[in-house]
């Protein structure tokens, strides 16, 4: 795991690579245009798929990296499509969360289709209480990342209620350009009848844009309530 000389202030954690990009790009994206320190721990390689392979998928990943502008990546190695919240899963996220000490993780929502996103966001839930804890064997000093949001990259059709919508209009272009980077998985072997894949990423975007009267947007859920000191924020154009 690569080190680091300052701590991260956002570490989104992604199921497979590809998962941050889709569900927090945006987001991602603008944390970094405020000088924000910014990275992504994905827990699995994401493969096997029908067009990719680790190799694929590897290069795939720093070419979206390199669009986002990350301070910081680490790929877990965990097992794709057989992701679970083990003791050895939580002790090695613990330990990136100790490496890394981030004041915001963005994990994946709670709810989903997909086992191994149901995995992934029970995995950071329990990892950040470990990650506190004196007197074990995780490598690093104990270390409470002080909040979790939820982010929604997910299978179901269902429509959440987020606790709030983050503006990305500023960058929606450069999160489909990082998303459009994993070509095995939205270009190669795919229709490319309208709308594709990407087009309903994008859509997606613009109606959760919509609902707070911008351009496009990204959706959070929170399961503790989320402080606020300037109302202005939270007012309508």
């Amino acid at each position: 795991m690569s080190p680091l000389s300052e701590p991260l202030d956002v570490l989104a954690v992604a199921p497979h690579p590809d998962d941050a990009e889709i569900g927090v790009g945006g987001t991602l994206l603008c944390c970094l245009r405020q000088k924000l320190r910014v990275g992504v721990v994905d827990l699995t390689s994401g493969e096997p798929t029908p067009h990719g392979s680790p190799a694929i998928r590897a290069a795939e990943t720093a070419a979206a990296t390199r669009v986002l502008g990350l301070d910081w990546r680490h790929n877990l190695g965990l097992p794709n499509r057989s992701l679970e919240p083990t003791l050895e899963a939580r002790r090695a996220l613990a330990a990136v969360f100790r490496v890394t000490r981030p004041k915001l993780i963005l994990a994946p929502y709670w709810e989903d289709s997909h086992p191994d996103h149901l995995a992934a966001s029970s995995l950071v839930d329990a990892a950040r209480f470990w990650s506190k804890l004196s007197r074990s064997d995780i490598p690093g000093e104990p270390y409470l990342p002080p909040r979790i949001l939820y982010y929604f990259s997910i299978h179901l059709r269902i429509h959440p209620q987020p606790a709030f919508v983050f503006d990305i209009g500023e960058t929606i272009d450069a999160k489909m350009q990082s998303i459009r980077c994993y070509e095995s998985q939205f270009i190669t072997g795919r229709s490319s009848e309208f709308p594709t894949a990407l087009d309903d990423i994008r859509d997606r975007a613009r109606y959760w844009g919509w609902s707070i009267g911008t351009k496009y947007g990204e959706p959070f859920a929170s399961r503790e309530s989320v402080r606020m000191t300037d109302f202005r924020a939270a007012m309508m154009d």
